[in-house]
């Protein structure tokens, strides 16, 4: 039972890793375009109109917004769904396993966001993107975390990517409470009535996928309408979906969708949301966009605010005794993933396009910036003290 746990862990390290590799690649590409002769087309891809209708229902949205609407919802279900399992019978079910990731995770959220308001105190417009440095990209860190190899002990893998979950469940609550657009009752109303089918689904122990991504999907048009954000539908699904199944004949519904989905939302979601939403033209930019509040205040809270809330409140628990330093890593180490947690890729783009392109908020600044070179420079830094502090596996020839 051991192995099997030990391969899966494995498995699903190599996975994630593959996945932020071309995660990487994806949003260099987008770079490269959006600074080449390309940048018309480029743009123009992305503004391309889509439309869906069914009757008087309609959904007509450029093809950026779809990406961040469709897909992401996708993505935020499987997050919801190995929330469910770890939660259930995974690291966390132990609570002693929760304290050190979950107080890494507070600390990583609060003070990059006290670091944004600080540098955009005077400026009430720009001050709604808080949340955008609060976020950690799990899959670009493990990418870099794979530049390593053996070296990295499984223990800070665990760590790294249980922390990245307490984050996810704060940047959820985070869209819930403040990234909601005018609200439709009727339409709020529908997507409401869907948690009573899927309880029923649930209390039946319905082991096939299918019922509950129909009314998923209803429920992801719901809320789409509804302005309260789509992608949270894909969240409140997973939670619906057995670990258990009663029938002998299937294994683990969530368990089977976790594992299908993984290489959807490693090899294709991430990888397009990245290619959708990185690319920044640098032409023109100059001392005065960098410096700008927006994307100054990211950076710093990113690159500054993220090594030092993690590392300090992890360094606290521990002198109080509240929790242990994982088995293999040390304090270097424990700050190298902290650097690591300052790369907030995705997720903190994502925010970023609910607080300011969603808004139609005209600013003169481009807060992807900041999100770029916060996480370049975290990412860069958190490598190099692991490369330095973690002790390579002696070779057994």
């Amino acid at each position: 039972m051991e192995n099997t746990q030990n391969s899966y862990l494995t498995s699903f390290f190599k996975l994630e890793s593959a996945g932020g590799i071309i995660l990487m690649f994806s949003a260099l590409l987008a770079i490269i375009l959006a600074n080449s002769p390309l940048q018309s087309y480029y743009d123009l891809f992305l503004d391309t109109p889509v439309e869906v209708r069914i009757g008087h229902l309609e959904i007509a949205k450029p093809l950026l917004l779809w990406i961040n609407d469709g897909l992401m919802a996708v993505f935020f279900f499987l997050v919801g769904l190995e929330l469910k399992r770890e939660l259930i019978e995974g690291e966390l079910a132990d609570k002693k396993n929760i304290i050190l990731p979950g107080v890494g995770a507070i600390g990583g959220m609060a003070v990059p966001a006290l670091f944004y308001l600080y540098f955009n105190r005077d400026n009430p417009e720009a001050m709604q993107g808080w949340a955008i440095p609060a976020a950690t990209d799990i899959a670009f860190a493990l990418g870099v975390l794979s530049l390593l190899g053996s070296r990295v002990p499984v223990s800070l893998k665990i760590f790294l990517s249980s922390l990245a979950i307490f984050d996810d469940i704060g940047a959820i609550v985070i869209i819930a409470a403040f990234y909601t657009a005018n609200i439709s009752t009727a339409a709020l109303l529908i997507a409401g009535l869907c948690i009573p089918v899927l309880l029923f689904f649930n209390k039946r122990n319905y082991a096939s996928p299918t019922p509950y991504l129909l009314v998923g999907l209803i429920m992801w048009t719901a809320m789409l309408k509804s302005g309260v954000h789509a992608t949270l539908a894909g969240v409140v699904l997973a939670m619906f979906i057995p670990i258990k199944s009663a029938s002998k004949t299937h294994h683990s519904p969530l368990k089977e969708l976790e594992h299908d989905l993984h290489p959807v939302v490693a090899f294709f979601v991430l990888p397009v949301f990245a290619f959708a939403n990185a690319g920044i033209s640098f032409a023109g930019v100059g001392t005065e966009q960098l410096l700008h509040s927006v994307p100054l205040g990211i950076m710093v809270g990113l690159f500054v605010g993220k090594q030092l809330g993690v590392f300090s409140l992890c360094w606290l628990a521990i002198r109080l005794n509240w929790c242990d330093l994982p088995k293999g890593m040390n304090w270097a180490s424990l700050y190298g993933t902290a650097a690591l947690c300052g790369i907030g890729f995705t997720m903190s783009l994502f925010i970023g396009s609910l607080a300011f392109q969603e808004t139609g908020i005209d600013q003169i600044f481009d807060e992807r910036l900041g999100i770029i070179l916060g996480s370049v420079l975290s990412g860069v830094v958190g490598y190099f003290v692991l490369r330095y502090s973690l002790e390579p596996k002696p070779d057994k020839n």
